[in-house]
């Protein structure tokens, strides 16, 4: 029976670009050989935002299409992590596929936080 393989995603210093794409699954790929290579899924079960200075910095994360940051995608507007702490989220199986499956974002405060995530990556 196949199986997802269990990935870490990141590390990624966040930069104050609200429309930077911080973790994206694989499009479907031309260099396979005796079957046809499908694109990539991703299903998100921990995100790991650390801050690493000694002052509050804001997050902002969106789950869309690439570069975007369009209303009514948002996961988190302006979130606080405070100073030299971390913020757990554990989303049930947040699924990131095709166009409209990157996670989005960037920081209040240039390079104060960075996102690690861990998941599995599937096939479509």
């Amino acid at each position: 029976m196949a199986q997802n393989k269990i990935e870490i995603f990141g590390p990624v210093t966040l930069s104050t670009t609200l429309t930077t794409n911080i973790i994206a699954p694989a499009a479907a790929g031309a260099a396979a050989v005796g079957y046809t290579a499908t694109a990539h899924y991703l299903l998100l079960r921990h995100v790991h935002i650390a801050n690493r200075t000694g002052s509050a910095a804001t997050l902002t994360l969106y789950k869309g299409a690439t570069g975007g940051n369009a209303a009514g995608t948002e996961l988190f507007v302006a979130y606080s992590v405070a100073a030299n702490s971390s913020y757990d989220w554990y989303p049930q199986n947040l699924r990131l596929e095709g166009a409209n499956g990157f996670l989005v974002g960037g920081s209040g405060t240039i390079n104060a936080l960075t996102i690690t995530a861990f998941g599995e990556v599937g096939l479509v």
